[in-house]
Protein backbone atom coordinates (compact mmCIF):
# COMPACT_ATOMS: atom_id res chain seq x y z
CA UNK A 1 0.00 0.00 0.00
CA UNK A 2 2.18 3.23 -0.84
CA UNK A 3 1.58 5.99 0.98
CA UNK A 4 1.29 9.91 -0.63
CA UNK A 5 2.35 12.65 0.71
CA UNK A 6 1.66 16.21 -0.11
CA UNK A 7 4.27 18.94 0.49
CA UNK A 8 3.15 21.98 0.98
CA UNK A 9 3.62 25.49 2.21
CA UNK A 10 1.26 28.72 0.74
CA UNK A 11 4.88 30.66 0.48
CA UNK A 12 6.98 30.60 -2.48
CA UNK A 13 10.60 29.97 -1.93
CA UNK A 14 11.00 27.80 1.07
CA UNK A 15 12.04 24.86 -0.58
CA UNK A 16 9.26 22.47 -1.58
CA UNK A 17 10.16 21.20 -4.99
CA UNK A 18 13.75 21.16 -4.20
CA UNK A 19 12.36 18.67 -1.34
CA UNK A 20 9.90 17.12 -3.89
CA UNK A 21 12.84 16.18 -6.44
CA UNK A 22 15.80 15.38 -4.20
CA UNK A 23 13.21 13.50 -1.48
CA UNK A 24 12.01 11.37 -4.37
CA UNK A 25 15.56 10.61 -5.84
CA UNK A 26 16.57 10.01 -1.98
CA UNK A 27 13.68 7.79 -1.66
CA UNK A 28 14.07 5.75 -5.21
CA UNK A 29 17.99 5.13 -4.42
CA UNK A 30 16.84 3.49 -1.04
CA UNK A 31 15.30 1.29 -3.28
CA UNK A 32 11.86 2.62 -2.71
CA UNK A 33 9.29 2.71 -5.36
CA UNK A 34 8.60 6.01 -5.93
CA UNK A 35 6.26 8.16 -7.87
CA UNK A 36 6.09 12.08 -8.36
CA UNK A 37 3.34 14.32 -8.58
CA UNK A 38 4.32 17.82 -10.42
CA UNK A 39 1.05 19.86 -8.89
CA UNK A 40 2.30 23.38 -9.54
CA UNK A 41 1.69 25.08 -12.64
CA UNK A 42 5.49 26.32 -12.48
CA UNK A 43 6.28 22.84 -13.32
CA UNK A 44 9.87 23.05 -11.77
CA UNK A 45 9.64 19.42 -10.53
CA UNK A 46 9.37 18.47 -14.37
CA UNK A 47 11.99 20.87 -15.28
CA UNK A 48 14.35 19.93 -12.59
CA UNK A 49 14.29 16.05 -13.69
CA UNK A 50 14.75 17.18 -17.24
CA UNK A 51 11.82 16.63 -18.95
CA UNK A 52 10.94 19.04 -21.47
CA UNK A 53 8.21 20.98 -20.05
CA UNK A 54 6.71 22.22 -23.58
CA UNK A 55 6.33 18.52 -24.72
CA UNK A 56 4.33 17.40 -22.07
CA UNK A 57 0.94 16.11 -23.47
CA UNK A 58 -0.50 13.95 -20.44
CA UNK A 59 0.11 15.67 -17.01
CA UNK A 60 -1.27 16.99 -13.50
CA UNK A 61 -4.43 18.42 -16.08
CA UNK A 62 -5.62 15.33 -17.76
CA UNK A 63 -5.14 13.71 -14.19
CA UNK A 64 -7.32 15.88 -12.53
CA UNK A 65 -10.06 16.39 -15.73
CA UNK A 66 -10.17 12.95 -15.34
CA UNK A 67 -9.26 12.76 -19.44
CA UNK A 68 -6.62 10.33 -18.88
CA UNK A 69 -5.88 7.87 -16.37
CA UNK A 70 -2.73 8.40 -13.86
CA UNK A 71 -1.01 5.68 -15.75
CA UNK A 72 -1.74 7.36 -19.13
CA UNK A 73 0.10 9.90 -17.44
CA UNK A 74 3.04 7.87 -16.02
CA UNK A 75 7.17 9.15 -17.63
CA UNK A 76 9.65 7.29 -15.95
CA UNK A 77 12.89 9.14 -15.28
CA UNK A 78 17.01 8.60 -15.54
CA UNK A 79 16.65 8.20 -11.90
CA UNK A 80 16.32 4.71 -10.11
CA UNK A 81 12.52 3.60 -9.37
CA UNK A 82 11.30 7.74 -9.93
CA UNK A 83 8.39 7.76 -11.69
CA UNK A 84 7.04 11.17 -12.44
CA UNK A 85 3.61 12.49 -13.14
CA UNK A 86 4.70 15.94 -15.30
CA UNK A 87 2.83 19.49 -15.26
CA UNK A 88 2.59 22.12 -18.12
CA UNK A 89 1.62 25.02 -17.66
CA UNK A 90 -1.98 24.67 -18.85
CA UNK A 91 -2.51 23.25 -15.34
CA UNK A 92 -3.28 27.42 -14.52
CA UNK A 93 -6.80 26.46 -15.65
CA UNK A 94 -7.36 24.36 -13.92
CA UNK A 95 -8.63 26.24 -10.86
CA UNK A 96 -11.26 27.63 -12.86
CA UNK A 97 -12.27 24.61 -14.44
CA UNK A 98 -12.99 22.74 -11.63
CA UNK A 99 -15.07 25.52 -9.77
CA UNK A 100 -18.43 24.37 -10.84
CA UNK A 101 -17.53 20.35 -10.89
CA UNK A 102 -19.33 18.40 -8.35
CA UNK A 103 -16.46 16.93 -5.87
CA UNK A 104 -14.20 18.83 -7.16
CA UNK A 105 -11.95 18.37 -4.22
CA UNK A 106 -11.69 15.00 -4.34
CA UNK A 107 -10.59 14.40 -8.45
CA UNK A 108 -6.78 13.54 -7.71
CA UNK A 109 -7.84 11.31 -4.73
CA UNK A 110 -10.03 9.77 -7.17
CA UNK A 111 -7.77 9.51 -9.64
CA UNK A 112 -4.52 7.93 -7.97
CA UNK A 113 -6.66 4.86 -6.48
CA UNK A 114 -5.91 2.82 -9.43
CA UNK A 115 -2.37 3.24 -8.91
CA UNK A 116 -1.51 4.76 -5.20
CA UNK A 117 -0.82 0.55 -4.53
CA UNK A 118 1.86 0.09 -7.81
CA UNK A 119 4.05 2.65 -5.24
CA UNK A 120 5.86 2.18 -2.11
CA UNK A 121 5.74 6.66 -1.86
CA UNK A 122 3.58 8.89 -3.91
CA UNK A 123 5.01 12.64 -3.50
CA UNK A 124 2.83 15.44 -4.19
CA UNK A 125 4.75 18.75 -4.91
CA UNK A 126 2.27 21.62 -4.34
CA UNK A 127 1.38 24.76 -5.78
CA UNK A 128 2.70 28.01 -3.69
CA UNK A 129 -0.95 28.37 -2.92
CA UNK A 130 -3.89 27.22 -1.10
CA UNK A 131 -6.40 26.71 -3.35
CA UNK A 132 -8.19 24.11 -5.21
CA UNK A 133 -5.44 22.70 -6.68
CA UNK A 134 -3.47 22.36 -2.98
CA UNK A 135 -6.94 21.34 -1.83
CA UNK A 136 -6.81 18.13 -4.30
CA UNK A 137 -3.52 17.26 -2.71
CA UNK A 138 -4.14 17.70 0.73
CA UNK A 139 -7.47 16.11 0.21
CA UNK A 140 -5.66 12.74 -1.64
CA UNK A 141 -2.63 12.63 0.35
CA UNK A 142 -2.15 10.36 3.95
CA UNK A 143 0.13 13.04 5.37
CA UNK A 144 2.01 16.50 4.60
CA UNK A 145 5.49 17.51 4.95
CA UNK A 146 5.79 21.65 5.29
CA UNK A 147 9.04 22.99 4.08
CA UNK A 148 10.36 26.07 6.70
CA UNK A 149 12.83 27.86 5.53
CA UNK A 150 15.19 29.32 8.15
CA UNK A 151 14.89 32.82 7.74
CA UNK A 152 12.86 35.82 9.16
CA UNK A 153 9.15 35.40 8.41
CA UNK A 154 9.80 31.51 8.27
CA UNK A 155 7.02 31.60 10.76
CA UNK A 156 4.21 33.71 8.78
CA UNK A 157 1.85 32.14 7.54
CA UNK A 158 2.40 29.09 8.87
CA UNK A 159 -0.58 29.22 10.88
CA UNK A 160 -2.65 30.14 8.05
CA UNK A 161 -1.50 26.64 6.52
CA UNK A 162 -2.21 24.52 9.78
CA UNK A 163 -5.82 25.85 9.94
CA UNK A 164 -5.96 24.47 6.45
CA UNK A 165 -4.91 21.32 6.84
CA UNK A 166 -7.19 21.18 10.05
CA UNK A 167 -10.24 22.17 7.86
CA UNK A 168 -9.25 19.24 5.82
CA UNK A 169 -9.27 17.02 7.80
CA UNK A 170 -12.74 18.49 9.42
CA UNK A 171 -13.99 18.14 6.16
CA UNK A 172 -12.06 16.12 3.33
CA UNK A 173 -9.66 13.54 4.87
CA UNK A 174 -9.73 12.63 8.47
CA UNK A 175 -7.18 10.85 7.83
CA UNK A 176 -4.54 13.21 6.77
CA UNK A 177 -1.27 13.34 9.19
CA UNK A 178 1.30 15.72 9.43
CA UNK A 179 4.39 14.20 8.49
CA UNK A 180 6.45 16.74 9.90
CA UNK A 181 7.98 20.40 9.63
CA UNK A 182 11.28 20.47 7.46
CA UNK A 183 13.83 23.13 8.16
CA UNK A 184 15.44 24.29 5.12
CA UNK A 185 17.82 26.81 4.07
CA UNK A 186 19.77 26.33 7.00
CA UNK A 187 22.97 27.99 7.28
CA UNK A 188 24.67 27.37 10.52
CA UNK A 189 26.94 30.46 10.71
CA UNK A 190 23.75 32.99 10.93
CA UNK A 191 22.17 33.77 14.11
CA UNK A 192 18.95 34.04 12.71
CA UNK A 193 19.13 31.15 11.44
CA UNK A 194 20.02 28.83 14.85
CA UNK A 195 16.98 31.27 16.20
CA UNK A 196 14.63 29.94 13.72
CA UNK A 197 15.22 26.27 14.29
CA UNK A 198 15.40 26.75 18.34
CA UNK A 199 11.76 28.98 17.66
CA UNK A 200 10.14 26.26 15.37
CA UNK A 201 11.87 23.06 18.04
CA UNK A 202 10.61 24.59 20.65
CA UNK A 203 6.89 25.41 19.54
CA UNK A 204 6.05 22.47 17.45
CA UNK A 205 8.80 19.40 19.00
CA UNK A 206 7.91 16.31 18.00
CA UNK A 207 6.59 17.01 14.66
CA UNK A 208 9.98 18.66 13.67
CA UNK A 209 12.02 16.01 11.01
CA UNK A 210 15.80 15.60 13.28
CA UNK A 211 17.22 15.94 9.78
CA UNK A 212 17.84 19.72 8.56
CA UNK A 213 18.00 20.80 4.53
CA UNK A 214 21.42 22.82 4.38
CA UNK A 215 21.81 25.60 2.07
CA UNK A 216 24.20 23.69 0.02
CA UNK A 217 25.40 25.56 -3.55
CA UNK A 218 24.91 22.10 -5.31
CA UNK A 219 21.28 22.01 -4.52
CA UNK A 220 20.93 25.01 -6.46
CA UNK A 221 23.11 24.57 -9.51
CA UNK A 222 21.31 20.68 -9.79
CA UNK A 223 17.80 21.95 -11.43
CA UNK A 224 19.54 24.19 -13.73
CA UNK A 225 21.06 20.75 -15.62
CA UNK A 226 18.07 18.90 -15.14
CA UNK A 227 19.32 16.77 -12.40
CA UNK A 228 18.22 15.55 -8.59
CA UNK A 229 21.06 16.39 -6.12
CA UNK A 230 21.90 12.82 -6.27
CA UNK A 231 23.23 12.59 -9.54
CA UNK A 232 24.34 15.87 -9.84
CA UNK A 233 26.62 15.24 -7.01
CA UNK A 234 26.09 12.26 -4.44
CA UNK A 235 29.20 13.38 -2.16
CA UNK A 236 27.45 16.84 -1.68
CA UNK A 237 26.32 18.73 1.63
CA UNK A 238 22.71 18.29 -0.22
CA UNK A 239 22.68 15.01 -1.10
CA UNK A 240 23.46 14.03 2.25
CA UNK A 241 20.64 15.89 3.86
CA UNK A 242 18.19 14.51 1.16
CA UNK A 243 19.12 10.93 2.24
CA UNK A 244 19.13 11.12 5.40
CA UNK A 245 15.71 12.60 5.03
CA UNK A 246 14.38 9.78 3.13
CA UNK A 247 15.68 7.20 5.78
CA UNK A 248 14.00 8.79 8.21
CA UNK A 249 10.99 8.62 6.59
CA UNK A 250 11.64 5.24 6.07
CA UNK A 251 12.19 4.40 9.50
CA UNK A 252 8.95 6.17 10.79
CA UNK A 253 7.05 4.35 8.09
CA UNK A 254 8.16 1.09 8.49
Amino acid sequence: MGKIIAIANQKGGVGKTTTSVNLAASLGVLEKKVLLIDADPQANSTSGLGLDVEAVEIGTYQLLEHTNSAKDAIISTNTPNLDIIPAHIDLVAIEIELVDKDQREYMMKRALEAIKDDYDYILIDCAPSLGLLTLNALTAADAVIIPIQCEYFALEGLGKLLNTIKSVQKIHNSALDIEGLLLTMYDSRLRLSNQVVEEVQKHFNDMVFETIIQRNVKLSEAPSYGENIINYDASSKGAANYLSLAKEIINKNS
